[in-house]
């Protein structure tokens, strides 16, 4: 996979050092002359640039990689980026930095851009899932589908508990994707017995309620 990332600072460096890990091709791109610290990450193209003008694109071949990351830390530049990869060079897969979560409202495919990362909200939702248990979090939304990635440590007291995977009737549209158990992942079967304390990663539509969901985890299906 070609990837070209815009915006070389702590952040794109080591989304390009986890690429490159996987055997990826990486390209990095970045307008400050003090950004392009090429020995950190010597397997990866540099290019010093401006990722918002054309040219730049051009340069790097933007109409031939599969994922465009827009990683700088200014969001007007990372959704111009987005929008010029996707509108003027068809790139099938564009990802961008939120940085003020007050602008992630915009970050959507109206602006080219198929994923959205807000760095303040994935810190907001790894700290409520440390210490809130029987309590739905947000974990993450794709913009394309607005699908939900949901977590839920199942509290001691849910009726749930010892209860297997195959007998619960999920909300429709509500998938149960993971069981991480004592740190170990577990791929869910319906032979799988839940148990209290297992954290519970679902994807969901746009359309189901997280309090139904929240409701029949805590409370067993039979709650009014």
């Amino acid at each position: 996979m070609r990837v070209i990332i815009a915006g070389a600072g702590s952040v794109g460096r080591s989304i390009a050092r986890e690429l490159l890990a996987h055997e990826h091709e990486v390209t990095l791109i970045d307008r400050q002359p003090t950004a392009m610290r090429v020995a950190q990450v010597p397997e990866a193209e540099w290019l010093l640039a401006d990722a918002c003008e054309l040219p730049t694109l051009r340069e790097v071949r933007a109409e031939q990689c599969d994922v465009m990351v827009a990683a700088t830390g200014d969001d007007k530049a990372n959704l111009v980026i987005a929008f010029l990869a996707k509108t003027e060079f068809g790139v099938p897969r564009t990802v961008a930095r939120v940085n003020n979560p007050k602008n992630e409202w915009m970050f959507d495919e109206a602006w080219g851009v198929d994923v959205s990362v807000s760095t303040p909200r994935i810190m907001t939702a790894m700290v409520e899932e440390a210490v809130a248990v029987g309590d739905i979090v947000k974990i993450f939304t794709f913009h394309q589908s607005r699908a939900d990635i949901l977590e839920l440590t199942l509290p001691p007291a849910s009726p749930l508990a010892g209860v297997l995977v195959g007998q619960v009737v999920w909300p429709q549209d509500t998938v149960l994707a993971c069981i991480v158990r004592d740190t170990r992942p577990i791929a869910p079967s319906p032979d799988d017995t839940l148990e209290a304390g297992d954290e519970l990663l679902f994807v969901t539509g746009r359309d189901v309620s997280e309090e139904t969901l929240e409701k029949l985890l805590t409370d067993g299906p039979g709650a009014s």
